[in-house]
């Protein structure tokens, strides 16, 4: 699994993931897809009992979530880890309409999210 870039479990352990052939199910793919799709950046997995996931959040019912891949590049441009663009996706916010920026992303609210994002850079 080398070249994939995953980042370390920061998640509270309440937080749903989906390991690899899950997403590729999910997104009617392959988990080489799904592998590729993580070296781009369109995706964060995190090593769980030795097996890749992904937070379940990060998907609805018609793909990835709107504006995630947008967001994690943005993080990626201001130098952070995968670690922290999870860290900072999970984080409790009350300024933000359903308390995380990942909420805030699947509730129609993308572009705040970027904004906040596009001003950590600074």
């Amino acid at each position: 699994m080398s070249g994939l870039p995953v980042a370390d479990d920061v998640l509270d352990a309440d937080v749903p993931v989906l390991s690899l052939s899950e997403v590729a199910d999910e997104l009617g793919t392959s988990t080489n897809k799904v592998r590729q799709m993580l070296r781009d950046g369109l995706l964060i997995a995190v090593r769980r009992k030795g097996e890749l996931h992904v937070p379940k959040a990060f998907f609805v019912k018609d793909g990835v979530l709107k504006g995630l891949s947008g967001t994690i590049t943005v993080l990626d441009d201001s130098g952070f880890t995968r670690t922290e663009m999870l860290r900072w996706l999970f984080a409790e916010d009350e300024t933000l309409p359903g308390g995380t920026p990942v909420h805030a992303l699947r509730t129609s609210h993308g572009t705040e999210v970027k904004r906040r994002a596009q001003a950590m850079a600074f």
